[in-house]
């Protein structure tokens, strides 16, 4: 089978794409990711890369165009210049700094200035053009008609937070997205199907249409959401704005009355001791603000004059004692009387509907900022005087690690995660939902709209308000959190879970801070204004998956599937869902006819849907995940690769001595998700690490997380494949795969991501014959394949200890006995003339300590200070090695980059030192060493660019090969 090589499947600026997809998770204006909360979601940065790399043809498919490897290089550079480069620009106040353009810039491609996005249209209709024997066009229009002619649809079956549908369509292509979940389903008709069926249509409501002005884009469409959903928030406000008072403020803030930021509350349950029997608080910490010189915390007043004690809390600041929290993982403890409590008795007073609710403080807005006062009894009972008339009632499903089990703690419904004050809000929000739809309709038609688009138009913006609703609930639950870091209210979802939450925030959603329903309207509102609609709407559906070879037409395919058991989607995502079906139901009602999202259909390996059994769970995932990559098989366009996303999490790692974050590359995730792709006939031509962590400063930070994302890029396997041996698959892994895996050092892929990155060229070798077979002429495993590319791993990286000088082979040596610790002299003297060195010179040397019969390797803060290296004749690598790293974790990449200026040509040898020295400390367990080791690695291009001392604006481009 012969085809055309892609940019993907050759080379990509990997260092810029890693760097924009780690700037991305700052960027919140007109993100995509404001719309609405998705869990894992994919960086749009990494998502157009990948999406355009799959389209555009490698230069060396092209041998009569570019007949030379050194044109080839020529063209391959200038597709990575569009693509994504690192410049050094200097900014206002004359410093230096990196940053990425080109088509993975989020400036850029918002920026019509820029012309990149045009630039990148461009390549793919001159790749569909020579492909056709035909001129390519040069003209934007006509580029973007050629591309909407000729280019085959883009489909992500798994569109989840709809990254990969909405970069398909920025970058011109027809974008298809499906998924089983109904909340990810809405979400992607509201980011690609419905802005381009409104696009440059002017707003119907009566106030905008006084403006004489030109409506681009999704600023009509915006403009009405924003028109209507303030209509709605006024309108509640006037309803239940009682339920919200101000508080009259002390004296000495002013005196007066302030709006209610919110109000901090306890859950209670009442004491087991018979001697107290109070409604003891159960808070995680009493402090309210830990911000410097503003520290702020309750204390707790116990009145014991009546039979039954009561307690209040008092807002404390300034310099004081903080008292202990009541309530850990441990158990509780009663405020009162000090008896330790259970957590088993305090989950037996929840299911028993024996627990309760405590206001603690209330959080202002003063003339000093965010201020704490003390709790108010007439606060308290206007809080729990209000009455929803309903409550989501659908129950929280069969237990699982991602709702934490809440019917653990008598929280049966979803309506159980919020106070009766929130639901009122909530519920009244939903009924103007539907006024606004009315409303919405009316003055559609008023404007001389037909009535079939004005109801069109009506079922839009009431989508958007629905997603407003459901975006505010993440702020208004009883999982609200606050920050006492940040004296800032936290979003129930901060992790992929939804944990019990002890001490929680009221937010007050009038207030025009987090958790406002206007502050959520605004946040949509700068998603549709950003992100320009195309002029072809997408097509979204409701869809399994594993059902995927129904598909008629040749597609290009680019997809995120669930990971395993990482994230319980649909069980998160029923927090949401019953929301958005009270509120939408009757606008969509195929998509909200069940009480809750899909359960049986979802593909993760969920045991608590199989009673507990992960064996059967772990069957489900990988029968479903193969019959989905079969009809991937079947439909994936021939022209193109396919392109899977795999999240790999650290927890998979074993940590148990011996084994290590490159062992783990053989783990269930991966294994399921190599052998699926396998036994679908695809073999895999790649394996890209990205990464959507900032690395800067890990050391300090102390992380040590692997890639955000493996991107599989595989073809379908040729039906007359050949099977091999296992001794001619190990003969040409041990051909290949050295030189693939000094590519991948060069090209500054981070060592905690070598042994994955590894696997692509590993995996090509493996999985583009029909089978491996063993000695017993059975066909190799998949994990039997990653373990011995991760055994030839090791084998290239001990063999670069060749590469050291005799002191450094010998403190590779000590340093896996040993580490830091003390060993027997006459060890230290007999492993010295194995490697031909010295005890006594390495003590001179500045790396070794010797005395009382011992001998140590000195640690990075022990060695010399105020060292000079042009007074020094004798430098092992390990000691520029350890500096380099000491500059870095005490002075940054500036300190360690005036130290590898002073080496005169000899720091790279540290950073194939620190490849060596990662793998050993992943091996032997040494988390913390290997933070280190990796962290030089990451930081190298930086730490070089500054060593260089170049005076003109420069780039650094790393690529991924």
């Amino acid at each position: 089978m012969t085809y055309r090589k892609k940019l993907i499947e050759v080379a990509l600026p990997l260092e810029a794409i890693n760097m924009e997809s780690a700037r991305e998770k700052s960027i919140r204006h007109g993100h995509p990711s404001t719309l609405h909360l998705w869990w894992a979601r994919r960086p749009l940065a990494a998502c157009r890369a990948v999406l355009w790399a799959s389209l555009v043809d490698d230069p060396s498919s092209w041998p009569d165009k570019f007949p030379t490897e050194e044109e080839q290089q020529r063209e391959r550079q200038r597709l990575f210049d569009i693509l994504g480069r690192i410049a050094i620009e200097t900014d206002k106040k004359g410093n230096q700094k990196q940053v990425v353009r080109g088509l993975v810039s989020w400036d850029e491609v918002n920026d019509p200035k820029s012309k990149v996005l045009e630039a990148a249209q461009r390549e793919i209709a001159r790749c569909l053009a020579w492909d056709r024997n035909e001129e390519p066009p040069t003209k934007p229009d006509a580029v973007r008609e050629y591309i909407a002619k000729y280019a085959p649809p883009v489909y992500d079956p798994f569109a989840g937070g709809g990254s990969i549908p909405l970069e398909a369509q920025r970058l011109g292509l027809e974008a298809h997205a499906s998924d089983l979940n109904p909340v990810a389903v809405l979400i992607n008709k509201a980011l690609i199907e419905i802005p381009p069926k409104f696009k440059d249509q002017p707003p119907i409501n009566p106030e905008d249409r006084k403006q004489i002005r030109t409506w681009k884009g999704a600023q009509g469409l915006a403009a009405d959401i924003h028109f209507y959903g303030t209509w709605m928030r006024d309108e509640a406000f006037k309803r239940i704005g009682h339920l919200y008072p101000k508080v009259k403020l002390p004296k000495e803030y002013g005196g007066g009355e302030a709006t209610v930021i919110a109000w901090l509350w306890s859950r209670t349950v009442k004491c087991p001791n018979p001697a107290c029997g109070c409604d003891m608080p159960l808070m995680r910490s009493l402090a309210l603000s830990t911000k410097t010189g503003k520290e702020t915390w309750v204390e707790p007043i116990i009145d014991r004059s009546q039979a039954v004690p009561t307690v209040q809390f008092e807002v404390k600041s300034g310099k004081g004692k903080i008292p202990e929290g009541t309530v850990s993982r441990k158990g509780a403890v009663c405020i009162v009387c000090t008896s330790p409590v259970s957590l088993d008795y305090v989950r037996a007073e929840g299911k028993a509907g024996q627990m309760g609710t405590k206001m603690t403080a209330i959080v202002i807005e003063s003339n000093s900022g965010r201020t704490y006062i003390s709790a108010d009894e007439v606060h308290e009972k206007i809080a729990v005087s209000a009455n929803a008339g309903w409550s989501p009632d659908e129950p929280v499903t069969t237990p699982s690690h991602d709702v934490d089990r809440l019917p653990m703690y008598g929280m049966y419904t979803w309506g159980d995660a919020f106070s009766s004050r929130q639901l009122t809000t909530l519920t009244t929000l939903c009924e103007l939902i539907s006024t606004a739809h009315k409303v919405v309709q009316a003055n559609a038609i008023d404007t001389g709209l037909a009535k079939e688009i004005a109801i069109l138009y009506s079922d839009a913006v009431v989508t958007y308000l629905g997603l407003c609703l459901s975006k505010l609930t993440d702020y208004n639950s009883t999982f609200v959190t606050w920050s006492q870091s940040r004296d800032q209210a936290a979003h129930v979802f901060t992790k992929q879970s939804l944990q019990m939450v002890w001490d929680y925030a009221e937010v007050n959603p009038f207030a025009k801070a987090a958790g406002d329903f206007l502050v959520s309207l605004k946040g949509i509102g700068e998603t549709l204004e950003k992100n320009s609609p195309a002029s072809k709407t997408g097509y979204v559906r409701q869809f399994n998956a594993m059902n995927i070879k129904e598909q008629n037409d040749k597609i290009v395919i680019s997809t995120d599937p669930p990971y395993f058991d990482n994230v319980g989607y649909s069980d998160l995502s029923d927090y949401f869902y019953v929301w958005l079906r009270r509120s939408l139901c009757e606008v969509y009602k195929d998509l909200f006819v069940t009480l809750l999202t899909p359960k049986n259909e979802e593909l993760i390996a969920a045991s608590h849907r199989f009673n507990g059994s992960r064996k059967k769970a772990q069957q489900f995932f990988e029968e479903g995940l193969r019959k989905v990559f079969i009809g991937m098989r079947e439909t994936v366009h021939s022209d193109y690769p396919l392109a899977v996303y795999y999240a790999f999490k650290q927890t998979e790692k074993d940590n148990t001595e011996g084994k290590s974050n490159s062992a783990a590359i053989s783990s269930t995730g991966w294994e399921t998700m190599l052998e699926g792709l396998i036994q679908a006939n695809f073999t895999i031509t790649g394996t890209l690490p990205v990464r959507t962590e900032r690395s800067t400063r890990s050391i300090s930070i102390g992380t040590n997380s692997l890639a955000s994302s493996i991107v599989l890029v595989c073809r379908p396997r040729p039906a007359d494949s050949p099977k091999i041996t296992r001794r001619q698959f190990l003969s040409e892994l041990k051909r290949e795969l050295p030189n693939a895996i000094k590519t991948l050092q060069q090209g500054n892929v981070a060592p905690v991501d070598l042994a994955q990155a590894s696997i692509g060229p590993g995996m090509a070798v493996f999985s583009k014959y029909a089978a491996v077979l063993e000695n017993d002429g059975s066909p190799m495993r998949v994990r039997t394949a990653l373990q011995l590319i991760n055994q030839i791993l090791d084998e290239f990286l001990t063999e670069q200890e060749g590469e050291f000088d005799s002191d450094s082979r010998w403190a590779l040596t000590w340093f896996e006995q040993y580490q830091f610790e003390p060993g027997q002299y006459g060890d230290a003297e007999t492993l010295s003339k194995a490697k031909n060195t010295s005890v006594q010179g390495m003590v001179e040397a500045g790396i070794l300590e010797a005395k009382g019969g011992k001998v140590r390797l000195l640690k990075r803060e022990e060695l010399q200070a105020n060292w000079n290296p042009e007074s020094d004749d004798r430098i092992p690598d390990w000691e520029i090695t350890q500096r380099l790293i000491y500059e870095l974790d005490q002075k940054g990449e500036t300190g360690a980059a005036e130290l590898l200026a002073k080496l005169d040509g000899r720091g790279e040898v540290a950073r194939d030192l620190a490849y060596r020295l990662y793998s050993l400390c992943d091996r032997k367990g040494w988390a913390q060493e290997a933070i280190a080791y990796n962290s030089l690695v990451i930081s190298w291009p930086e730490i070089t660019r500054l060593g260089s001392e170049l005076k003109a604006p420069d780039s650094v481009q790393t690529s991924f090969l």
